[in-house]
């Protein structure tokens, strides 16, 4: 048996939530072979996964600028072959900051560790794009690589999306080089720089930015689209407040699905092949765990397989379930504590009760036809 999660964003790891619930069903089936795999899908979470999958793995430490202009620890890893991987949220991420805020938030602390790297040799740079703080479109990392971006009067722009509506020039002469073997940017979204689903509109909320903001963001992004060229449609040009966009535009970054390739180095398929039924989960379990999230690449690869799949999740969505999850079964850790909010205070209390339930029906679930 495989239990295969991904984290309960703002509550528990990848890690705990899979011991967790490997927990509970050991309590009721303690004779069980249980294989635990800890995955992501570039954000929060993805350099565990990469240090449990690649041996040879190691931790290092930079002190950046912070989001807010605070310093931060920040810590990567460097990766055999001259291969180093960082993830934003640890330079850049929401949680650094004592309160958002979207205007001011900048990219700055993600191109200092990628410098860092840099510095060390890395050839290769792999980036966890999720949990951003800000929507500058990148241009925090790229300023701290070298770039200069300019209003019409030719001052340098403060940093923060909020600025990025005056932008008139962008000076790359003096950008540092991306490394030899390139770059790749491990998104968790498929979204666009502009437009209802772009980085401004679907993700500045969720970040602190009021309408008025938001509106100010996509001119600022669209400003900065006019000014680097590059492919603003692109999916996952709208991650992390539009870095994806501008690592690709100014550096030449690649955009990769991060829960595929987290998933691919994990080695999930070794793992499925081996399993008779799967395990996996996340904080809400709605329509957008089906497009390019750990959860869903884990349903879409277990049914390839033709191995039974459940799904314990903070969360639900009640549209989705009323068409139907792919997975014989889902349960909530909201329904099982009586709500969200004593889940959210007791969860790994809770997924350790959701693996004891589901291991309860087991029978069902390997025949593939258990009731959500």
């Amino acid at each position: 048996m495989l239990i295969a999660p991904d984290s309960f964003k703002g509550s528990v790891s990848a890690a705990q939530a899979a011991a967790a619930l490997a927990g509970g069903w050991l309590t009721v089936r303690p004779g069980d072979r249980v294989t635990r795999l800890p995955l992501a899908d570039g954000g929060e979470g993805t350099l565990a996964v990469l240090a449990a999958a690649l041996p040879g793995a190691r931790w290092r430490r930079a002190r950046v600028t912070g989001p807010g202009g605070d310093p931060v620890d920040c810590r990567w890893l460097e990766l055999p072959g001259a291969v180093a991987a960082m993830e934003l949220a640890r330079a850049s991420g929401l949680p650094l900051l004592a309160r958002p805020a979207p205007a001011r938030a900048h990219t700055t602390g993600l191109g200092q560790v990628m410098a860092a790297a840099l510095d060390r040799g890395a050839r290769r740079l792999i980036i966890g794009l999720g949990g951003s703080a800000s929507t500058d479109g990148g241009t925090g990392a790229l300023t701290a690589l070298g770039a200069r971006f300019t209003d019409a009067a030719g001052r340098r722009l403060p940093p923060g999306g909020g600025a990025l509506a005056r932008l008139a020039a962008a000076d790359l002469s003096r950008l540092r080089p991306p490394p030899p073997d390139g770059t790749a940017c491990l998104v968790d979204v498929t979204a666009p720089l502009l437009g209802p689903g772009g980085a401004a509109a679907a993700f500045g909320p969720q970040k602190g930015a009021t309408p008025r903001q938001v509106a100010l963001f996509e001119a600022g992004l669209a400003r900065l689209a006019s000014v680097l060229g590059g492919d603003p449609v692109a999916p996952g040009a709208g991650a992390a407040g539009g870095t994806g966009y501008g690592l690709a535009a100014a550096w030449g970054a690649d955009l990769v699905p991060g829960a595929p390739e987290l998933c691919r180095l994990a080695g999930l398929d070794r793992a499925l092949a081996a399993a008779d039924l799967v395990i996996t989960g996340e904080g809400r379990f709605d329509e957008t765990s089906l497009t390019g999230k750990a959860c869903g690449t884990v349903l879409a690869a277990a049914a390839a397989a033709g191995v039974p799949v459940a799904v314990a999740a903070g969360q639900t969505s009640g549209a989705l379930l009323s068409g139907g999850p792919p997975a014989e079964a889902v349960i909530t850790l909201a329904g099982l504590a009586g709500g969200p909010a004593p889940a959210l205070a007791r969860p790994l209390r809770w997924l350790r009760r959701a693996g004891q339930r589901l291991a309860q029906d087991v029978a069902v679930l390997a025949a593939g036809d258990a009731a959500p």
